[in-house]
């Protein structure tokens, strides 16, 4: 019989590439976790299971029968103890349920955010400690332990782009405009990975042999970015700044950008390096990382100047979605980021 796989997530950015990863591997069914209505396109054999990850009592049932568990939904910013309920309590409540259901594969997306704002230079997984900065990647960092406790997989990747991105690139376009001009000068390496190949690594990490699961592992391709080439792709693909633009002194930008918390999260984080090794990683799970940025990111280029932007989250409101090390940081609470 083909394997059976809960996904939490489905309908946001890194879950509906799992989804989509299922469909193009086929021989796989899935049973999608929603608040609400089924995410579009929902067709066997994937069914739809109804609950919540802030109500616990909800979750009952919701592991029976299921081999394997990808949980990718978690709340991003707002109020601290919304996200404790639904990151740290949710999780606990739904691996809890996947131990009593008999469940022996549970994957769980976290973030390189849990480590903190760096600098990091070819860090392989256990070099670092956990220093999460923010209420979210606090709340994600004991999720992870409850996953470990329970024998699980904890997957975490740095920046995911591509299709369904709002949070990366929208947060450097965030930058780029309020800076109106590109910083100049050499800024970190930032790994860096394609959703599509981060939604075939978590599903793979649930498809195999119990015995070679369990622990951390970092999920970014193993070519770090440049934070200059970051900024580059992203200027050349809205059209900003000509190529015979002066460029701005990092120090300057800083000053520039006082008064924009937003923009200037965003420039500390790439002025310095976030590069996670762990290329053994891809043969580990038997899909492959995918093209590198420089080669992956033009394919996207239309999509993105298609989209309508995310809009600024404002201080104290969260969202139900994937952390990213780019979203917006939680004003509110006077942590920044990561």
């Amino acid at each position: 019989m083909s394997p059976h796989v809960l996904v939490t997530g489905s309908g946001g950015f890194v879950g509906g590439h799992v989804v989509a990863a299922a469909g193009a591997a086929g021989g796989v069914r899935l049973r999608l976790l929603a608040r609400a209505g089924p995410p579009p396109g929902l067709r066997p054999p994937h069914t739809l299971v109804r609950g919540d990850l802030a109500e616990p009592a909800s979750l009952a049932g919701v592991c029976d029968g299921v081999d394997a568990v990808v949980h990718c939904a978690s709340r991003v910013g707002g109020d601290p103890g919304e996200l404790r309920r639904v990151n740290d309590l949710g999780t606990r409540a739904l691996v809890e349920e996947a131990q009593r259901a008999g469940v022996r594969r549970f994957v769980y997306l976290s973030t390189a955010a849990v480590h903190g704002r760096g600098p990091f230079r070819a860090v392989r997984p256990g070099e670092v400690p956990l220093a999460p900065v923010s209420a979210t990647s606090r709340t994600r960092a004991a999720a992870e332990g409850h996953v470990l406790a329970a024998g699980g997989t904890v997957l975490r990747p740095h920046l995911v782009y591509g299709a369904g991105d709002r949070w990366v690139v929208p947060g450097v376009l965030t930058l780029l405009r309020a800076l109106g001009a590109r910083p100049e000068g050499r800024l970190g390496r930032q790994s860096a990975v394609d959703a599509a190949a981060l939604g075939r690594a978590l599903l793979s990490a649930a498809l195999a042999p119990p015995e070679h699961t369990g622990g951390v592992r970092f999920v970014n391709h193993p070519r770090p970015v440049p934070g200059e080439d970051l900024l580059t792709a992203v200027a050349e693909t809205y059209g900003l700044f000509p190529g015979t633009a002066p460029g701005l002194p990092l120090e300057e930008a800083r000053a520039r950008l006082r008064g924009h918390p937003v923009a200037l999260h965003h420039l500390e984080l790439l002025a310095v390096d976030h590069w996670f090794e762990d290329t053994p990683v891809w043969d580990a799970l038997g899909c492959s990382p995918g093209p590198s940025f420089a080669e992956g990111f033009p394919r996207y280029a239309a999509r993105y100047r298609n989209a309508e932007p995310a809009p600024p989250r404002e201080p104290g409101r969260g969202q139900r979605t994937p952390d990213a090390a780019l979203s917006v940081p939680s004003v509110s609470s006077g942590e920044k980021g990561r």
